[in-house]
């Protein structure tokens, strides 16, 4: 069996909004990314007996460690803030865990929601640009299970390995200080936020990325859907500042429509990529 073209590792979720409860993940929004872009995909996950795996598109191949329970975030909005709260986890994702072909993806990104996967999968793949989409590095929880931001403690032994590290203004929050010592570390490091735009830092030097305007129905995994855009596009066309272009539109795109209903194709992408860029 050959490699997937892209390799997503993180827990498969459940996310109980309000009476929802629907599957999610930064592993499995940047697969569908991945898969809605022509490319072949796979997902290293874990996860309980309750998780619907007839959900993911049967083209992405799924290989999963079955676990006692599932990994499921409840969310509520409180003074205009999302709050999130860890109800359950699965098993941690190891190194023995990663299929012996898989090692030989060219492209591979690492997508924690709950320290769940082990830094030493950095390391794991022979040739491939490996990425991270670290918020789940980023988060610890309180005594009530809600998440809260804590700094990074493994981004050293990491960050050497890595093409690019993705994150949230939210993710760093009253952490701000570790990006500066981050961005030395690693070729290209990109700051999300949201309707405001990022931050792109190429050998540490610091860029703005100007947002695309978009009619908001759901933020969840806008962020993934970047990460994945990005190191797809630099990984066949280098060039940062492009990707950072291509990967705004991308998850600006993603957001006008419930789960990833609205995670584009390369037809829609290209359009709004031409939009967006006319504007410029």
């Amino acid at each position: 069996m050959s490699a997937p073209d892209f390799v997503a590792i993180g827990h498969v979720t459940l996310d109980r909004m309000g009476d929802q409860l629907r599957p999610g993940g930064a592993a499995l929004y940047s697969a569908i990314a991945a898969h809605r872009l022509g490319l072949s995909v796979g997902i290293l996950t874990s996860h309980g007996a309750d998780f619907p795996l007839d959900a993911i598109p049967s083209r992405i191949e799924v290989v999963s460690l079955q676990a006692p329970a599932t990994t499921v975030f409840e969310y509520e909005v409180v003074d205009g803030e999302r709050r999130q709260t860890l109800r359950s986890t699965a098993r941690p994702l190891a190194v023995r865990d990663l299929p012996e072909d898989w090692r030989d993806a060219p492209m591979a990104l690492l997508a924690p929601v709950a320290q769940e996967v082990d830094l030493r999968l950095s390391a794991a793949f022979e040739d491939g640009s490996v990425a991270a989409a670290a918020q789940g590095w980023l988060r610890a929880m309180d005594d009530q299970n809600r998440i809260v931001a804590q700094p990074w403690t493994g981004a050293r032994e990491v960050l050497n390995r890595l093409l690019a590290v993705f994150v949230s203004a939210e993710d760093v929050r009253g952490h701000e200080s570790q990006i500066t010592e981050w961005v030395q570390r690693v070729p290209v490091a990109v700051v999300t936020a949201g309707a405001a735009g990022a931050l792109l830092y190429v050998n540490s030097e610091r860029y703005e990325v100007r947002p695309r305007r978009a009619r908001e129905v759901d933020p969840t995994g806008a962020g993934d859907v970047f990460a994945a855009t990005f190191l797809i596009h630099y990984q066949r066309h280098p060039d940062p500042w492009e990707a950072a272009e291509v990967a705004t539109c991308a998850a600006s795109l993603s957001i006008e429509g419930v789960g990833w209903s609205a995670v584009p194709d390369a037809s829609r992408l290209k359009q709004a990529l031409d939009e967006y860029r006319a504007r410029s």
